[in-house]
């Protein structure tokens, strides 16, 4: 540790450096951005099938995570690795799908051999590489120059900047996609539906609520202790008030009970009717969960009736279930 503070400024100009020389890789490569682009993105909107991107060495590390985001932004994609494409994985490729082949040098034989494949299934195939007079890029449907003048490590031979403007390429070409498919939120949370923005966008009241039994509901003619047994019992700091029909005329909650005992002092031989709040608010099923979250923070409560479009009682929200899914 003290060795690295006795050259704690020379540590920090490296970093500068580093990120200095991929910085300007980025701004040259925004720089070359042409028709070619254009025409990749085109064949990337026109695939029938999948995008399957493939890369080797540390280019491959690149193309696995293009596939990725590709795939996760609206363009069905796949990573396949250059050599394990050449014992089986080739049979990913199909005449449906088009290729996106990433390569610094453009000169694996690996790669070369798997395009080679996609020309026999007259698979388009778009290269991004450092060599425009490559044979990778000469073989392309289209070709993407990614080259850069310097690698950010100090001996040029690490893959540092090249890398970063592959990358970017990939970005690139995963946002115009996206822009030209009028890609939503929505569409994202679909592909990811574990994330807080899935959750958010794709979870529904019926998908927590709890219904049946787990619902706390009596009769308006129901005496008050019975109402607090069916409270107690299921855990809600509340109980709906349903008439023959189903329907929610009213709602008891911890509030009411203390009111009611304010005002009138013994409640034993009351019925619930006396004491609930009438034409209680409710939701639909199908309202987002978020949603719902923002009505009861509005509304400061915790519980919320859920019915159907009849106005039918079919389940109950609370809070803590809004909190529990990671809602909120």
């Amino acid at each position: 540790m003290s060795k690295i503070n006795q050259h704690a400024s020379e540590v920090l100009a490296s970093g500068q450096q580093t990120l200095a020389t991929e910085a300007q890789a980025l701004l040259d490569l925004k720089q070359r951005l042409d028709d070619k682009f254009v025409q990749a993105v085109s064949f990337l909107l026109a695939c029938r099938g999948r995008v399957i991107v493939c890369g080797l060495g540390k280019t491959g590390h690149i193309a696995r995570k293009v596939a990725a985001t590709l795939a996760s932004t609206g363009t069905p994609a796949m990573f396949m690795h250059a050599a394990e494409a050449l014992h089986g994985d080739l049979g990913m490729l199909t005449q449906q799908d088009m290729l996106l082949a990433l390569s610094h040098s453009g000169s694996g034989e690996e790669l070369l051999t798997v395009v080679a494949a996609a020309h026999r299934l007259n698979v388009p195939v778009i290269a991004l590489t450092g060599n425009p007079q490559s044979d990778l890029a000469q073989a392309s449907t289209v070709h993407l120059d990614v080259s850069v003048s310097n690698e950010a490590c100090p001996l040029n031979l690490a893959p540092t900047a090249s890398t970063t403007a592959a990358l970017a390429m990939g970005d690139a070409l995963a946002v115009a996609c996206l822009n030209a498919r009028g890609f939503t939120p929505e569409d994202f949370a679909r592909s990811h539906p574990g994330g807080a923005l899935g959750r958010r966008l794709l979870t529904r009241v019926r998908d927590l609520m709890r219904q049946g039994t787990a619902v706390p509901k009596v009769a308006p003619s129901a005496k008050i202790t019975d109402a607090l047994d069916e409270m107690s019992r299921k855990g809600m700091g509340m109980t709906a008030i349903v008439n023959d029909q189903g329907i929610a005329v009213g709602i008891f909650t911890d509030g009411d009970l203390r009111r009611l005992l304010e005002s009138t002092g013994d409640i034993r031989g009351l019925t619930v009717q006396s004491g609930m709040s009438h034409n209680p608010q409710h939701i639909g099923p199908d309202v987002l969960a978020v949603d719902a979250a923002s009505t009861m923070d509005e509304r400061k409560i915790s519980q919320i009736l859920v019915a159907d479009n009849a106005g039918k009682l079919i389940g109950a929200l609370h809070m803590h279930d809004l909190m529990t899914a990671k809602v909120i």
